[in-house]
């Protein structure tokens, strides 16, 4: 199975082509290449796979733990920038988990293979951002928790991270946790715990999204890059979502499977 490896601000997957539709992982596979000592090593797996009409694609994101994921924004970001690469063009439209999305192409070196990317992102009603515990709780694509905190350097994210990821009582289904503090030059510092990664991962694009509407701030910093959200605050819904930052294709390979 040929592979390609692209990480967006250090959130990093493995992208393949499926539009043949012959790739067929299960858990334990997909598990297995993301490892980080005994496969490629990713924060998740995503397959290209051909969509139904007025699509350019189907994207198809698993978290490392091999499960089917919710939508990822680097995920989004990446497989557009694979979608260029296979000659689909710089406007890109596609079917995600949470639904339809546009996608640009707005900058690609292909001597350095890298560049930056736009997505589009759902819109959320005012009325999904709740207050929850110390923080606020809403859908992005992904559900998130995001709660400010003083000294986030040197904060705990992932001991917090993990306990209020498994706050069964409040998020049944599990979050995604993201905190959050404002830096001295106005933007927004980020950094989250993310559930099926069950880890701190150095991005993420819904997080970032989520973090953005609940700070008010369009310029976020996360230890894998930063990242531009532009959205319109109605005051009933916060619309017209776009999630841009860095993408970069690390490698390709071939994953050879082992024998049963």
């Amino acid at each position: 199975m040929d592979f390609y490896k692209f990480d967006g601000a250090g959130n990093d997957f493995v992208v393949v082509d499926n539009r043949n539709g012959q790739c067929n992982l299960g858990d334990e596979e997909i598990a297995r290449i993301c490892h980080r000592r005994f496969g490629v090593g990713a924060d998740g797996l995503m397959t290209l796979d051909a969509a139904s009409a007025g699509f350019d694609f189907e994207m198809h994101y698993y978290n490392s733990d091999g499960r089917l994921g919710s939508m990822c924004g680097n995920g989004g970001r990446c497989i557009a920038a694979f979608a260029h690469l296979l000659g689909m063009g710089r406007l890109l439209h596609f079917k995600g988990y949470d639904g339809p999305h546009d996608a640009e192409i707005l900058e690609w070196d292909t001597t350095q293979r890298m560049g930056i990317v736009k997505l589009g992102m759902r819109t959320v009603a005012a009325s999904e951002v709740r207050r929850c515990l110390d923080g606020w709780f809403l859908d992005t694509g992904s559900p998130h928790y995001v709660q400010r905190v003083v000294d986030l350097k040197h904060y705990d994210v992932v001991g917090e991270g993990r306990r209020l990821r498994h706050r069964t009582d409040l998020f049944p289904e599990g979050a995604n946790i993201d905190f959050i503090e404002e830096l001295s030059d106005g933007r927004l510092a980020v950094r989250t715990y993310e559930r099926g990664v069950e880890d701190e991962t150095w991005a993420c694009g819904t997080g970032v999204t989520a973090c953005a509407i609940v700070g008010g701030n369009h310029c976020l910093v996360t230890r894998g890059g930063d990242f531009c959200v532009d959205f319109e605050d109605t005051g009933t819904v916060y619309g017209n979502v776009w999630l841009t930052g860095p993408v970069s294709l690390n490698f390709t390979g071939t994953w050879t499977f082992s024998a049963q």
